[in-house]
């Protein structure tokens, strides 16, 4: 297995359990009407809070300026499905479908053209 096929099944698995995890949690929050409040319940939860939208700031904009470098459609989507489902899912998709992308390249780049 060469080291982008891995990268790319890790970012799959990291995708699938950021998907899964954070809505396990989503649909069994039976906390305040206010979901966002209860992000800053206590110090540990306004640390987690803080640490993920930092998180979230600069990976959206990694995400749409690398995205848009690499040739990648649409990387403006990623950040927009990152507040509605999850940002552990959508930065690792991102990871993984830009893995993708570089890897189609270093192919094509690579690839000898066969002379008749």
């Amino acid at each position: 297995m060469r080291p982008t096929h891995l990268r790319q099944v890790i970012y799959g698995v990291l995708a699938a359990a950021g998907l899964v995890g954070t809505w396990y949690f989503n649909l069994t929050y039976t906390g305040p009407p206010s979901y966002l409040s209860a992000w800053f319940a206590n110090a540990a939860s306004s640390s987690a809070a803080v640490d993920l939208l930092v998180a979230f700031a600069a990976g959206s904009l990694f995400m749409i300026v690398e995205g848009r470098r690499v040739g990648m459609r649409r990387p403006w989507l990623y950040p927009v499905f990152g507040i509605i489902l999850a940002f552990a899912f959508t930065f690792p998709l991102f990871l993984l479908l830009r893995e993708r992308v570089l890897d189609r390249e270093a192919t094509a780049t690579t690839a000898v053209p066969v002379s008749s």
